[in-house]
C-alpha cells in the first residue's frame, strides 16, 4: 500500500512538473509581443548579424564580427535562475534578457512598492504587484524570445525550498535538464545559506546576526547607481562565463565611497560540513586532472641595448622604497586561501 501510494505521489510530482514546463512555453508564446499577437514585436527564430535599425540583435552580433566571441547565438542555449528580483536582480534579469538569453527562472517574494522607486527597473503604476510579475510583464515587452519561469514565494522555507530545487534541477530550457547558473542576489544570510550552504558572505561577523550590520529600516544598497554598477558587474562575468571569452572573476567587489575594487580568489573549504560540497570537490579536481595539459612556454627576457648613453641620461625613482610601502597601505591579516591582488593606498 506505502509503495502504491509513493508512486502515486512520484508520478503527481512528475506530471506537475511537465505541466509547469507546459505554463511557461505557452505564457511566452501568448505574450505580448510573442506569436500569438498583442504589441511590441513578433519572436525572432534565429538570431541575425545584419546591420539594420530593425535588427534588435545587431550589436550583439557584432561582438562575434570582432572576434570578442565565438559563438554569441549561443547564450540562446542557457538557462540562468535569478534568486531576488530586487534592486540587483531585476536589473540583471533586464540586461541579460536584452542580450538574448535562452530563459530566466526568477524566484522572490516581495511585492513592489512605491518606496522602491529610488531603484532603476519597477515603475509606479506597478505598486503592489508582486516583483516576479511586475519583472516578468516589463521582460516580455523588452524581448518575446525569451522563455520566462516566475515564482513568488520565500525559498528558505521548507516546502518551497523543495520546489526550489526541483526547479534549479530540472527548470532547464530543455525538460529535465538543470540550468546553467543560479545568480545569488537576495540580501539576507538565509536565503544565501539557502541557495548555497558553501557560499557564505566573505566577510561573517562571529555570533552576530547579519542584519545587525545594516540600519533598521534602511536597505543597503539605496542609489540606482550602486545598484547599476554591482548588475553590470555580475551580468558582465555571466556572460563571459557562458560565452567563454574574457577573464571571470572568482571575487570582484566594489567599494562606491571609494571607486575601489578589490579582486581575489577563494579556495572551497576541504573540511566542509556539507558532505555534498566536499563531493564536488573531488569531482572537479578529477575533472581538472583530466584536462589536457597546457605546454608552459618560457619568454627569454629582451636583453636591454643601449642602457648606457652619449647623453648621461637615467631613470631615476621620485620617491624611495620607503614612501612606496606607505602608499600600499596596510596589509589585511586574510585567513588561508585569500589574498589581497592590491591593496588601497592612504590618503
Amino acid at each position: 500500500m506505502a509503495s502504491s501510494s509513493a508512486e502515486t505521489a512520484e508520478r503527481l510530482r512528475r506530471r506537475v512538473q511537465e505541466l509547469e514546463q507546459e505554463l511557461a512555453q505557452e505564457r511566452s508564446l501568448r505574450a505580448p509581443g510573442g506569436n500569438a499577437g498583442g504589441g511590441g514585436r513578433t519572436r525572432i527564430e534565429k538570431m541575425s548579424p545584419e546591420v539594420v535599425d530593425s535588427n534588435p540583435y545587431s550589436r550583439l552580433m557584432a561582438l562575434k564580427r570582432m572576434g570578442i566571441v565565438k559563438d554569441y547565438e549561443k547564450i540562446r542555449s542557457f538557462a540562468v535562475a535569478i534568486v531576488g528580483v530586487g534592486g540587483v536582480g531585476s536589473v540583471t534579469a533586464e540586461m541579460l534578457t536584452r542580450c538574448g538569453i535562452g530563459k530566466l527562472l526568477l524566484f522572490d517574494y516581495d511585492k513592489v512598492e512605491l518606496a522602491n522607486m529610488n531603484r532603476l527597473f519597477f515603475q509606479p503604476h506597478q505598486a503592489g504587484l508582486s516583483k516576479v510579475q511586475a519583472a516578468e510583464h516589463t521582460l516580455r515587452n523588452i524581448n518575446p524570445d525569451v522563455y520566462f519561469e516566475v515564482y513568488n514565494y520565500n525559498i528558505t522555507t521548507v516546502d518551497n525550498f523543495q520546489h526550489f530545487m526541483d526547479r534549479i534541477s530540472n527548470g532547464g530550457l530543455e525538460n529535465g535538464k538543470p540550468v546553467d547558473l543560479v545568480l545569488s542576489c537576495v540580501d539576507n544570510f538565509e536565503a544565501r545559506m539557502a541557495i548555497n550552504t558553501c557560499a557564505p558572505p566573505l566577510v561573517v561577523a562571529a555570533n552576530i546576526d547579519e542584519k545587525t550590520l545594516k540600519r533598521e529600516g534602511v536597505c543597503a544598497a539605496s542609489l540606482p547607481t550602486t545598484m547599476g554598477v554591482v548588475a553590470g558587474i555580475l551580468v558582465q562575468n555571466v556572460l563571459k562565463f557562458l560565452l567563454n571569452f574574457g577573464t571571470v572573476s572568482f571575487y570582484l567587489g566594489y567599494n562606491a565611497m571609494q571607486d575601489f575594487f578589490p579582486t581575489m580568489s577563494m579556495k572551497p573549504n576541504p573540511q566542509c560540513d556539507d558532505r555534498n560540497c566536499r563531493k564536488q570537490q573531488e569531482e572537479y579536481k578529477k575533472k581538472v586532472a583530466a584536462l589536457p595539459k597546457q605546454e608552459v612556454v618560457v619568454q627569454e627576457e629582451e636583453e636591454i641595448l643601449h642602457e648606457d648613453n652619449d647623453w648621461g641620461i637615467e631613470l631615476v625613482s621620485e620617491i624611495s622604497e620607503e614612501e612606496l610601502k606607505d602608499a600600499s597601505g596596510p596589509v589585511l591579516d586574510l585567513p588561508e586561501g585569500i589574498k589581497m591582488a592590491y591593496t588601497v593606498p592612504k590618503k
